[in-house]
């Protein structure tokens, strides 16, 4: 999957758990850093859309490692400024689809499988030769990018990012009791955090921030400020 390349050689590596504001802050940190935003967890929704849609058991690890070996993943920027990079799967345009409830339940079991994080982990590594990059998920700091030149590590209270969660669904049409979207997140939360391979963990050296009681403008600049102190200048 080739990348356009930043304006900077660094590497920023963000993780955290579901509804922390990974994607939305990565994405706006890496249009003020001039470099190139990179979403890994599209790609395992992308996979879980694809094997939701061919009837894969989300527990068969060899099918699901087979569907990623084939598929093709794409991304494109946004059509405007801070709007939404556009995620394709073989050639459709599918950035709404994998945002929908039936794939954020099904995305943990896919993505916890060893063989599916291996296929992805080298991609993922190609994609960051060079540097230049955000690159977003729950393991990158620990495990696909260790020796990220800054690793940031974004939380939030549960009850806020459930919160968060069901206005985002809410927003896109979606209307699911804000109990199933709490009951989702806790389920989500205990296998991220508890799979075998790459949990989702503080990686060694990250600096870690709470958004609970922050505006997405106070994240991107805590984050950018960060990597600007770190040589890199928007």
């Amino acid at each position: 999957m080739a990348l356009s390349r930043g304006k900077g050689s660094l590497t920023v590596a963000i993780d955290g758990p579901a509804a922390a504001g990974k994607s939305t802050v990565s994405r706006a940190a890496a249009e003020r850093l001039g470099l190139t935003y990179v979403d890994t967890g599209a790609m395992y929704r992308a996979l879980t859309l694809r094997g939701l849609r061919t009837g894969v058991d989300p527990e068969d690890a060899r099918a699901l490692a087979d569907l990623a070996s084939t598929m093709e993943i794409r991304f494109e920027p946004a059509a405007r400024p801070g709007g939404t990079q556009r995620v394709f799967l073989d050639g459709e345009d599918v950035t709404r689809e994998i945002r929908t409830r039936e794939v954020d339940v099904a995305v943990s079991p896919v993505s916890r499988h060893a063989e599916v994080r291996e296929r992805f982990r080298d991609l993922q590594r190609r994609m960051a030769l060079g540097g230049g990059v955000v690159m977003e998920g729950r393991d990158i700091g620990s495990v696909v990018l260790p020796d990220a030149d800054i690793k940031i590590y974004l939380d939030a209270e549960f009850d806020c990012r459930v919160c968060r969660r069901y206005r985002e669904f809410s927003a896109k049409g979606y209307r699911p009791r804000k109990e199933e979207v709490r009951r989702d997140m806790a389920c989500r939360d205990l296998l991220d955090s508890s799979r075998q391979t790459a949990p989702l963990t503080v990686a060694r050296g990250a600096i870690r921030i709470d958004t609970t009681h922050m505006t997405l403008e106070e994240v991107v600049n805590a984050v950018v400020k960060v990597c600007q102190e770190r040589g890199v200048r928007s």
